[in-house]
């Protein structure tokens, strides 16, 4: 199958890439992925109970609800959508090649598009300790602007669980709801920078817990109620009451599919040319959190998507323009 442009990623960066592409008539087809990175069609957004921030729903939405819409709107204006993942590609010429999940190898015959769009999100890093299946989105969470706000963590103690600049700058956020914020640090120092050290450390409603491992989340079968906290070096447990647990020990972009051909920063997260969506490949774009490390939230993730769809049309315009030069010549 062909294609003008292939989105690969379901959340608000694909589903807005799709809907300004749809518009523009480029015919996309959008591959959501079945349960790709770990996570349904919808991406990161489906994991979280509520969503207070989108504009447009003032008493709030929930993330699969949003994401519901999303897929509604983009099929409205003829997006095709595929629940298949894309787990191959070879962008070494043009149309660029794209293999499904299934594929039987070189053998199968490729999907192929004139321009690609990478939406795939990234995932948040989480410890899976026991107790976490059953309470997560019940006061677990690896959001906190996202979730912190929601009325189950207000005027509550909650812990936060990292040791970098994302734990420091999660917690020190958390305090303006929280009765009291916990840093539960695996080491006996930071790993974050010395100011967001010295921020977090000073602040009066955040205690840091030195050389702790949490082990387990506990509740009452409904929401999180308490943490078990192991101290790393004498091996001794504890139970924290707390009503939240946020996990702020990083993300992993949904790359590895690509083969390393895109260019990447240090953590894996794709490089864009400033003000752009331009990959280092002429014809590849990219969106939301793929490559925004900083911001990951659904409202900026939009943004990129409107950002790569542009640029897209742009590409397909110059392309035609180029064949239609070749063609005069012949």
């Amino acid at each position: 199958m062909h294609s003008k442009v292939v989105i690969i990623g379901s959340g608000p960066a694909g589903h807005t890439a799709a809907i300004y592409a749809a518009r523009a008539h480029m015919q996309p087809t959008l591959f959501e992925g079945m349960m790709a990175g770990g996570v349904a069609p919808g991406g990161q957004l489906t994991t979280t109970s509520e969503v207070e921030n989108f504009p447009g729903f003032p008493t709030g939405i929930s993330g699969s609800e949003l994401t519901d819409r999303f897929r509604e709107q983009s099929e409205r204006f003829g997006t095709n959508i595929i629940t298949e993942t894309i787990s191959r590609v070879d962008l070494s010429g043009h149309p660029f090649k794209l293999w499904r999940e299934d594929a039987d190898g070189d053998k199968d015959t490729p999907d192929t598009c004139d321009a690609l769009i990478v939406a795939t999100g990234a995932t948040a890093k989480r410890l899976h300790i026991k107790g976490e299946d059953k309470y997560w989105q019940r006061g677990m969470s690896a959001c906190a602007v996202c979730d912190g706000a929601a009325p189950i963590f207000r005027d509550k103690p909650l812990v936060v669980i990292g040791g970098g600049d994302s734990a420091c700058e999660e917690a020190t956020f958390l305090t303006k709801y929280a009765s009291h914020v916990y840093i539960a640090v695996r080491r006996d120092v930071f790993r974050a920078s010395r100011i967001m050290a010295k921020r977090a450390s000073n602040h009066p409603k955040i205690t840091v817990l030195w050389s702790t491992h949490v082990t387990e989340a506990k509740g009452d079968g409904k929401v999180l109620t308490h943490a078990v906290l192991q101290d790393a070096k004498t091996g001794e447990t504890r139970e924290l009451e707390v009503s939240g647990l946020f996990y702020a020990i990083g993300h992993k972009p949904n790359t590895d599919f690509l083969g390393g051909v895109l260019d990447t920063d240090s953590t894996g997260y794709l490089v864009v040319k400033p003000g752009t969506s331009l990959t280092n490949i002429r014809g590849v774009f990219a969106a939301g959190d793929v490559h925004d490390k900083h911001y990951r939230q659904a409202i900026t993730a939009a943004g990129s998507g409107c950002m790569a769809a542009l640029d897209a049309e742009k590409f397909l315009e110059e392309l035609a323009d180029e064949e239609q030069e070749k063609a005069s010549k012949l």
